[in-house]
This record gives C-alpha cells, sequence and structure tokens, in this order.
C-alpha cells in the first residue's frame, strides 16, 4: 500500500537503529534487549513496584534500554499515570484501546465516523512502540481503512513526580485520499506528564508534522503541533465503576509552517473529557472535541475508548 521508498528506508531504518542499539554499561537489573523486551510485554509488570526506579536524560545512552518495564507508580500527589483522549502521553503504558469516533460536519461538508485500535507496546524502560491502526474510515457515504500510524517512543527521564519522552509518529499512507488519507507524514515530537500537588496533573507535547509524499493530492502542510491538558483525579482506584475518575480540558494547537497554500494556516481546538475505571482493568475514556478557530473541518467531534491494561 505505501507509495514512498523514502518514507519505507526512514521507518526501517529507524526501527533496526533503535533496536538495535547495546548499552556499553551494565547492571544487575539487565538481561538483554531482547529478554526485556519479552519480559516487558508479557511478564507481570505490576506485582512489584518496588522494582520501579527513576531514570535521567543524563543517563540516556546508558541506562534502561536493556531492562524490562514495570510500571511507574503514581505521582507526587497521589495521580496515577493513565492516557486521555486527546492529549499528550508523555508516559509508558501497556495497553490495548479500542476507539471510535463521530465528527458532525460544518457546513457542507458530510459526517464522519471512525473506528481503530491504539496499542502501546513496551519493550524495555527506555522504549516503547505504539500502533494506531484505524479499521474504519468513513466520510461522505465512503468507508475504507485509514492511514496506520507507528510511533517509537523514548523515556528522556522519569521521576516519581515526572516524567519526558521523545516519540517520532510515523504516519503511513495506507488509506483513500478522497478521504484525507493517504499521507506520509513523520512527526518528531517531544511530550511530559508532570503530578506533584494531589490530584492535579498538568501534561502536554510540542512536535511538528513533517509530510514527505503526496502533498499535492493531499493538501497535507508541514506544521508546529502543540498540545496542553490540564486535569483532576477526585476518586480511588478501587471505587469502579467510577474508579481512577478524572476530568479534564485539553487544548491542541496546530499553525502551518509552509508556503504551498495562502488560506488561513491556525487551528486552536478544546476537547473536555473523563476517564474512569469500570473494574477488573477496564476503562472508559471520553470526550468532546470543539474547534475554535475557522474554517472549521467540523462542527464537534465526540471521541470515546474501551481500554483494557494487560
Amino acid at each position: 500500500m505505501m507509495r514512498s521508498k523514502e518514507v519505507r528506508c526512514c521507518c526501517i531504518g529507524l526501527l533496526l537503529l533503535v533496536a538495535a542499539y547495546v548499552p556499553v554499561t551494565a547492571n544487575a537489573e539487565e538481561v538483554g534487549f531482547c529478554n526485556a523486551a519479552v519480559e516487558s510485554l508479557t511478564g507481570d509488570v505490576y506485582a512489584n513496584p518496588e522494582r520501579w526506579k527513576s531514570l535521567s536524560i543524563y543517563t540516556l545512552f546508558t541506562e534502561g534500554w536493556n531492562e524490562p518495564w514495570v510500571s511507574p507508580p503514581t505521582g507526587e500527589g497521589y495521580a496515577p499515570r493513565q492516557g486521555w483522549i486527546n492529549a499528550s502521553d508523555g508516559v509508558f503504558y501497556r495497553l490495548g484501546i479500542g476507539t471510535f469516533g463521530y465528527s458532525n460536519g460544518a457546513e457542507r461538508l458530510g459526517d464522519r465516523y471512525t473506528g481503530g485500535l491504539t496499542l502501546y507496546a513496551p519493550l524495555s524502560r527506555r522504549l516503547e512502540v505504539q500502533f494506531d491502526v484505524p479499521f474504519v474510515d468513513s466520510f461522505d457515504g465512503h468507508t475504507d481503512f485509514g492511514d496506520l500510524q507507528i510511533t517509537p517512543r523514548i523515556i528522556l527521564s522519569e521521576t516519581k513526580a515526572a516524567s519526558e519522552s521523545f516519540n517520532l509518529s510515523i504516519r503511513i499512507p495506507t488509506g483513500d485520499k478522497d478521504q484525507g488519507n493517504r499521507s506520509a507524514v513523520l512527526t518528531p515530537n517531544y511530550q511530559f506528564w508532570t503530578n506533584h500537588w494531589k490530584g492535579l496533573v498538568l501534561r502536554g507535547g510540542l512536535g511538528m508534522a513533517i509530510p514527505v509524499h503526496n502533498q499535492s493530492d493531499t493538501g497535507a502542510r508541514t506544521a508546529i503541533v502543540g498540545n496542553f491538558a490540564a486535569g483532576y483525579y477526585f476518586t480511588e482506584h478501587d471505587a469502579a465503576p467510577f474508579g481512577d475518575f478524572v476530568t479534564y480540558v485539553a487544548a491542541n494547537y496546530s499553525q502551518a509552517v509552509d508556503d504551498r497554500d495562502d488560506s488561513k494556516t491556525t487551528s486552536l481546538s478544546l476537547t473536555p473529557g473523563f476517564r474512569t475505571h469500570l473494574g477488573n482493568n477496564w476503562y472508559l475514556l471520553g470526550g468532546v472535541e470543539v474547534p475554535t478557530t475557522k474554517p472549521k473541518a467540523y462542527d464537534y467531534q465526540i471521541l470515546s475508548g474501551l481500554m483494557l491494561v494487560f
């Protein structure tokens, strides 16, 4: 399905480079990259939280790559490290989430329905790969597979109160250009997560979306992209079906920086959302994204997800 040799080479080269990297130092926790990946993906990463320890950016190239991932503790307040819809991560997880979205089309644009699967697969304390698989993209009477996205993620630093990650999202043109897909885009970005006081969590990210193929057909633009979200946790984890109940507001920003189009290039949307623990490691997530700038691709967008932590 992929049409760009440059994107293919970039994806393969990046993954091989990360997978082949072996630090020059060793310690008692190191088990080798392959063993660390197997244990991170299949082991009980929640049973022994005392195995977790902080990571420093100063040991980025010498620590954590050959050590199994362990689920980190709650923050300096008491908030858990969890993901929210339409908000930056900055944290590693091991989970899968089925997503559904509905966009109410603005002006003469049609409504849109989307459905997919997002999988977070940690391979070590430093490395994780995120997969976003858009099984259904239905727009203007056409239903097709969307653009697949693969994101290698690296933890830069992690303490009890905060964590930082560097991510490279690789959008692969597997969808239909008539539905706004079939774009090859690289998006390097920085993300952070913090919890210093009670249940208050602040998180965000900043990066650049760089189309590398099919710009003229899809209208894809080189753009600065940013996100900031703030939320508060109200309940304990065991208070299912309202465990770890959090409400938040996320702001997403995009500013085109190329000269391929003279149209307005700035967009800003707000997403009030929630997340709750239903029980037995199942979670329900939801949000409503509302654009605040024009022209609008939609009037509002309903986003939801049913998630299993494993």
